[in-house]
C-alpha cells in the first residue's frame, strides 16, 4: 500500500501552521527526502509529518526505504509535564535532555510568574552554555545565549533582583566582547555599571568596570583602560563576597596596563599589595 501525500494539519487547538505550511509562508526553502531537490511547496508524508516531497512520485519511489523508519511523531505532552522535565533535566545537569523541549520554551514562559519565567529561561541559557563548550564556539550558539539572557535581565529588573540584574549583564557584556560586538558590550557593560552604581553593588561595578578598562586597551584607549581599571581597584575591597577574587584580578589587569604605559611610579606601589593580596587569598583558601 503507498502512502498519500496530504498538507500537515494545525498542530493543537492553538491554530499553529505546520512545518511544512510555516516554510511556505516564510519561504524557507526545504529539501525532498527522495530527489533532494529544494523548493518552499512541498508536502510532508501524512504519518511521520517529517519527510517531504516534491511530488507523489519522489514520495512512491521513496516509500520502501522510507516505511522503515515512518512512524507518527510522539504524542505532545502537557505543557506542565514538559515544564517537570526541563525542571528535573536542567537540576541533573542534563543539557541535551533540556534542549530537546527548546521548541516549546516560549508555551512555558506564557502566564507563568516572574520567579518561573527566569527558571526557565535560565534552564535554556545555560543547557546552551554547555552546549557551546561541548561543540564549540559559534556566532550563532553566542547570540542565542545572548538574547535568553537579556530576557533573564528583564525579568530579574522586574523581580527587584538588581544584583543578580548587574552581574548578569556583565556576563551579557562579556559574551558580546567575545563575538565582536564591542560598543553592544559597552553599552551592556555601562548598564551594568549604572545598577551597581545605583544599588550600592559594589561586585557589579568592580565587574563592570573591569571588563570595560580591558575593552578600551584592546582599542588603544590606554588612558580610559587604566582609568576603568583603577575604578574597579577602589570598588574590589568592599564587594560583599570574602571569597571573592576580584581584587586580586583588578590588580593584575592594572598592573599590566601600567607597563604598557610605563608608569612606573604607580606601579611600585601596586606590585607589593598584589604580592600581599596573593598571600592572604593563598591563606583563606588553605584554611577552606
Amino acid at each position: 500500500m503507498k502512502k498519500q501525500i496530504q498538507t500537515v494539519e494545525p498542530i493543537g487547538t492553538e491554530g499553529r501552521s505546520s512545518s511544512a505550511q510555516s516554510a511556505r509562508m516564510s519561504g524557507i526553502s526545504e529539501s525532498c527526502t527522495h530527489c533532494g531537490k529544494h523548493g518552499v511547496s512541498f508536502k510532508r508524508c501524512s504519518v511521520c509529518k517529517k519527510a517531504s516531497y516534491c511530488g507523489p512520485e519522489c514520495q512512491n519511489a521513496n516509500w520502501k526505504r522510507h516505511k522503515k523508519t515512518c512512524a507518527p511523531p510522539p504524542p505532545k505532552l502537557h505543557i506542565d509535564r514538559v515544564f517537570e522535565k526541563v525542571k528535573r533535566a536542567h537540576l541533573a545537569g542534563d543539557w541535551r535532555e533540556v534542549l530537546t523541549h527548546e521548541g516549546r520554551m516560549e508555551e512555558l514562559l506564557v502566564v507563568q510568574l516572574d520567579s518561573t519565567c527566569q527558571d526557565i529561561l535560565a534552564a535554556f541559557a545555560e543547557a546552551n552554555k554547555k552546549k557551546v563548550a561541548e561543540i564549540g564556539f559559534s556566532n550563532e550558539l553566542l547570540f542565542l545565549v545572548v538574547s535568553l539572557e537579556k530576557r533573564r535581565v528583564e525579568v530579574l529588573g522586574r523581580m527587584q533582583r538588581f544584583r543578580d540584574q548587574g552581574e548578569l549583564m556583565c556576563f551579557i557584556g562579556g559574551y558580546l566582547h567575545l563575538a565582536g560586538q564591542r560598543e553592544e558590550a559597552k553599552k551592556c557593560l555601562n548598564q551594568a555599571r549604572d545598577v551597581g552604581a545605583a544599588h550600592g553593588f559594589f561586585s557589579v561595578e568592580c565587574q563592570s568596570c573591569m571588563e570595560l578598562g580591558a575593552i578600551a586597551m584592546k582599542e588603544g584607549h590606554h588612558e580610559e583602560g587604566v582609568a576603568m581599571l583603577r575604578n574597579a581597584l577602589a570598588a574590589a575591597p568592599l564587594v560583599e563576597d570574602e571569597t571573592d577574587n576580584s581584587e586580586l584580578h583588578c590588580l593584575k589587569e592594572l598592573i599590566d596596563a601600567l607597563f604598557k604605559i610605563n608608569a612606573l611610579a604607580e606601579l611600585e606601589t601596586l606590585v607589593p599589595r598584589f604580592r600581599e593580596v596573593a598571600k592572604a587569598k593563598s591563606r583563606q583558601h588553605g584554611r577552606r
